[in-house]
């Protein structure tokens, strides 16, 4: 598990490709690895992985297996390139963001960024199949940092985040440019609620629902504009 707090930014040293498997080589800053070990876990953009060698005190590599070079922006990268770095989280530990599994559910397109006197605002595209779990307030981790959505627009598909100086300046983020693409994942409480809910609707209404969902479009809504907001009311 992670906090979804970037505790420093690594550069990409070297990339091994081979059938099906790419190994990073990651270069992090003095003291990041100390105690690391064999097998550990490290968000790399919010990606959870391996540690499979330790080349010295500052060194490390990671295996990353097909599926995830697909589905994250890992497939992407070229050495010399910096990402966000954080590792697992031991018992007892500070949650200053919130819980992350490092297991990536989609990736969003940056679609705007807007500078706000010291706060830079970010405006990301969500495909339809995750737009349901995406609440203004709640959280989501962008590239393994857990932040707040500040709006939602379901219609159009994107979510806003403002960024503040530190974590500007903690992570890889003031090199994002409108067109990146961002690992996302979802926070796992609300997918749940989420899904409860849906499913008690669809069993509740049952032959009704398809007849109410007609309704409701030729007046402009959704079922989804009558469920519950997660975390409301706490």
């Amino acid at each position: 598990m992670f906090t979804g707090i970037v505790q420093a930014t690594a550069t990409i040293a070297a990339i091994e490709d081979r059938a099906g498997l790419r190994t990073f080589t990651l270069d992090f800053p003095e003291g990041f690895c100390q105690d690391l070990a064999i097998g550990a876990s490290v968000a790399t953009d919010g990606v959870c992985l391996t540690v499979t060698e330790i080349l010295s005190p500052t060194q490390a590599t990671f295996d990353v297996m097909l599926q995830s070079l697909n589905i994250t922006t890992l497939g992407r990268y070229a050495a010399g390139q910096r990402v966000n770095v954080e590792r697992a989280a031991k018992d007892g530990a500070e949650i200053g963001g919130h819980p992350l599994s490092g297991h990536i559910d989609f990736t969003g397109q940056l679609i705007e960024r807007r500078v706000l006197d010291n706060n830079l605002v970010w405006r990301v595209a969500v495909p339809a199949d995750f737009r349901k779990y995406v609440f203004a307030k709640g959280y989501i981790a962008i590239h393994g940092a857990s932040l707040t959505v500040s709006e939602v627009n379901r219609t159009e598909g994107w979510f806003e985040v403002w960024l503040i100086p530190e974590t500007r300046r903690a992570t890889v983020f003031e090199d994002k440019q409108v067109g990146d693409a961002l690992n996302i994942e979802i926070e796992r409480s609300t997918q749940v609620v989420v899904d409860t809910v849906r499913e008690a609707v669809h069993e509740s209404l049952g032959r009704l629902r398809p007849v109410l969902e007609a309704l409701l479009k030729e007046k402009g809504l959704s079922l989804d504009d009558f469920m519950p907001t997660p975390g409301a009311g706490r």
